[in-house]
């Protein structure tokens, strides 16, 4: 198999097999990530890719899924995906859901016809980083659109009938802008039909441009409960009825579906860790973390 580096991949998503069909990220630019900081985006060869199908198809040739790599592998065009999505119906033949990650502007290149011609072809579920609905904060992090494109790429999708997650990066406005971030973010996610809403807290990891600032005190990060309180803020606002995940260092399991019929249990949950929650024990865990 042709991995040329880290893999990083959904764990909720089936984890074989896995195929690499591009490496590195097209953007590469936001302040809160390293994951592909060294890495040039590349579309894979396609006889690495045939070589992959190959070997997969000779280990598993009833295989019913596969989740597709790298950062934004939605990137490439659909004349560019389709032919992949092809080879990889013709090695493994009961293929029925493939499942992609990437980033808003992933979808900019795609018509919503060919949207549908992917999901024809197998392209059932994808996860898009959106990490905030909020034009400040998208700006402040240098994600790279708006509010705006995050609603016309999502309509889209559903236009097309692809499932689809969303994901708020909890704390990456900072404390300047904390409140609005969790507000604008939710009102527009509650927009959408995401099948899935993601939560995860931000960490400063080393060598991300975030936390050069909050050392040049140009970035004030949000405290575990300060965290806490802006999760249950975006929560209170969420009106999106989906399942719900998130990866806060919350002792509390609030991920399920049916988000809205669970909701006040979710803030109930969080209200009570930000009263009585071990708040240092969350700070230790976040340290610990070495990868989004």
């Amino acid at each position: 198999m042709h991995f040329t580096g880290t893999v990083y991949r959904n764990p909720y998503w089936p984890t074989w097999p896995l195929l690499e069909i591009t490496q590195g990220c097209t953007h590469n630019r936001c302040k809160f990530c390293t994951m592909y900081k060294d890495v040039p985006f590349r579309m894979s060869p396609m006889e690495w890719i045939e070589e992959d199908l190959q070997e997969i198809a000779q280990l598993d040739p009833d295989a019913r899924t596969i989740q597709l790599l790298s950062a934004n592998s939605l990137a490439p065009t659909y004349n560019k995906l389709a032919p992949i999505f092809e080879m990889i119906r013709k090695y493994l033949p009961k293929m029925e859901y493939i499942y992609l990650a990437g980033r808003v502007t992933d979808l900019r290149n795609k018509t919503v016809e060919e949207l549908k011609k992917l999901k024809d072809l197998g392209m059932r579920e994808i996860s898009l980083g959106v990490e905030s609905g909020d034009d400040w904060t998208l700006d402040r992090i240098h994600k790279g659109y708006h509010a705006s494109d995050i609603l016309e790429q999502c309509h889209k999708l559903e236009e097309a009938g692809i499932d689809y997650w969303m994901t708020f990066l909890n704390g990456v406005a900072g404390k300047s802008h904390s409140r609005e971030h969790a507000i604008h973010s939710a009102e527009i996610f509650s927009q959408c039909k995401p099948m899935l809403v993601g939560t995860g807290g931000l960490t400063l990891f080393p060598g991300t441009p975030l936390l050069e600032e909050a050392r040049r005190e140009e970035f004030d990060p949000l405290s575990e409960k300060e965290m806490l309180e802006e999760l249950k803020l975006f929560v209170e606002n969420l009106t999106v009825d989906c399942s719900f995940i998130t990866h806060h260092t919350v002792a509390a399991n609030l991920t399920g579906p049916n988000f809205l019929s669970r909701k006040e249990k979710i803030i109930a949950a969080l209200d009570d860790a930000i009263r009585h929650g071990d708040l240092d024990r969350m700070a230790a865990v976040r340290r610990n973390k070495r990868t989004l």
